[in-house]
């Protein structure tokens, strides 16, 4: 059962991390987006990501990032989106926002995920994650399953 609970975890991080677009200019730019990063630069997404949401006021006890670092990040995250856009996918970015008006905001997103993704798979964050199934009732869980089931 347990190893049921780490597959819908892994299953729920993977919904999280990839949309499905229709073939389209939109899937085009995101895919270009996507494919213009290397693995240094998912990281740093992925930790703008988290230093973006650490502010919040829930969960802003548990971060105590300087200011110094923010700005940092922030300035290589403007100079990396920057690059893409203007170097990397600017056919892309015009022809999915002649069809799309939320081509731009669609783009990102997807590669907010795929930097996640890059998160996710990390062996350390994935023990984490499945810290919590240690404290899970698997027998009521199981029970839970089988009723459903033998309801059907």
């Amino acid at each position: 059962m347990n190893k049921l609970i780490k597959i819908s975890l892994i299953a729920l991080a993977a919904s999280i991390s990839l949309p499905s677009y229709s073939q389209s200019s939109t899937q085009d730019f995101a895919t270009c987006l996507a494919d213009s990063l290397n693995g240094k630069e998912r990281k740093e997404l992925a930790k703008w990501i988290f230093l973006s949401i650490s502010v919040h006021p829930n969960l802003k006890e548990f971060s105590k990032v300087s200011i110094e670092i923010r700005d940092k990040t922030d300035k290589y995250i403007g100079s990396l989106i920057t690059r893409l856009l203007t170097e990397n996918c600017p056919s892309e970015l015009r022809l999915a926002s002649e069809s799309d008006p939320l081509a731009l905001q669609k783009g990102f997103e997807f590669v907010g995920q795929v930097a996640m993704q890059e998160i996710m798979t990390n062996t350390e964050t994935m023990k984490a994650l499945s810290g919590y199934a240690r404290y899970t009732d698997q027998s009521k869980i199981a029970a839970t399953i089988s009723k459903s089931k033998s309801n059907e």
